[in-house]
């Protein structure tokens, strides 16, 4: 059976997803209104979004559905 190879992050996921959002925001500033500009914010919001839900993910207050 072959291994897999693992990945040892220096960051955390939620820094990770923050400095793809920061790229992504950074490189819609200085593209040109149009489609690419709001792809790049779209893939800014994403990453903001799926941080949030990983945090209330790992919230404490979380139970197993019932």
């Amino acid at each position: 059976m072959p291994t897999r190879r693992r990945i040892k992050h220096e960051k955390t996921f939620e820094e990770r997803l923050a400095e793809e959002a920061k790229r992504f925001r950074e490189a819609a500033r200085e593209a040109q209104p149009g489609m690419a500009r709001e792809l790049l914010l779209r893939r800014a919001r994403q990453m903001e979004a799926a941080s949030r839900l990983n945090e209330w993910l790992r919230s404490p207050g979380m139970r197993a559905p019932e």
